[in-house]
């Protein structure tokens, strides 16, 4: 109950958005390699932040 409105941090933001955009990944390799490949650099850089704040910790 108290959780409801309690804000996400950084690290949890950036998860969501890498699996997001894996998944998007995933979703267009068998449509459109040229956006899938864009998209999985997108979730590269994406997990690049997330483990430069898991290493700052």
């Amino acid at each position: 109950m108290f959780g409801l409105f309690k804000k996400k941090s950084e690290l949890e933001k950036l998860s969501e958005a890498y699996a997001k955009a894996m998944a998007e990944a995933q979703r267009l390799s068998t449509s459109n390699r040229k956006a899938s490949d864009e998209m999985y650099a997108k979730a590269e850089e994406i997990n690049k932040k997330i483990d430069a704040i898991q290493n700052a910790n």
